[in-house]
């Protein structure tokens, strides 16, 4: 089954805040993005140097997997 990505319109915020141009649930996100690295797509190599926004409580999240180490 082909993954379907669902764009929305970000509302305007306070000007002096950079903000992005579209939404995207992280659902329908991870498995085009996911996809495309297994597949060594070109494409997704222009865009590693992209700032992308999360929210505290994922950035949270991840900081702590990044420095998980499983025991054996």
């Amino acid at each position: 089954m082909v993954a379907q990505l669902r764009l929305y319109n970000v509302p305007q915020r306070d000007e002096s805040e950079p903000t992005a141009t579209v939404r995207v649930s992280l659902a329908d996100l991870l498995p085009l993005l996911s996809f495309a690295h297994r597949h060594n797509y070109l494409w997704l190599k222009d865009f590693l140097n992209d700032e992308v926004a999360i929210t505290p409580d994922l950035y949270e999240v991840l900081r702590t997997f990044a420095g998980y180490r499983p025991s054996a």
